[in-house]
């Protein structure tokens, strides 16, 4: 008499990993929106990295139970967090050298942003 048990194999009952589709989907918004002063880049990229940890703690603790593919999308997610938070970040500290060196009324007028710059730069 044979029997039709899957034993330790859950392929047809597997699921995808919690926060999948969103790690990748907030990983991508981090490198698409790191222009935006670097701090909706980073803040996207911040909870990216949040939640994959989360999903990676959740396949580890039991991987039959989530397939592959979903896992592979958090691992994706993860490269593009990492990428949009360093783009954010060097944007975010380009963006306060430039308010620190040329000040708030020289970004707001053209030709006085040009005499600071050559006041800084000296030419």
């Amino acid at each position: 008499m044979e029997t039709n048990i899957n034993q330790g194999n859950n392929q047809g009952l597997q699921m995808p990993v919690p926060n999948s589709t969103a790690v990748l989907v907030l990983g991508i918004i981090s490198i698409v929106l790191c222009c935006c002063y670097g701090v909706v880049g980073l803040i996207c990229g911040i909870i990216a990295l949040v939640l994959a940890k989360k999903a990676k703690e959740a396949y580890t603790a039991n991987p039959d139970l989530y397939t592959a593919s979903s896992l592979k999308n958090v691992n994706a997610g993860k490269i593009c967090a990492w990428i949009g938070v360093a783009l954010s970040s060097l944007y975010l500290i380009l963006t306060i050298w430039l308010y620190a060196m040329l000040g708030w009324a020289a970004l707001q007028d053209p030709t006085q942003m040009q005499d600071r710059m050559k006041e800084i730069f000296g030419q």
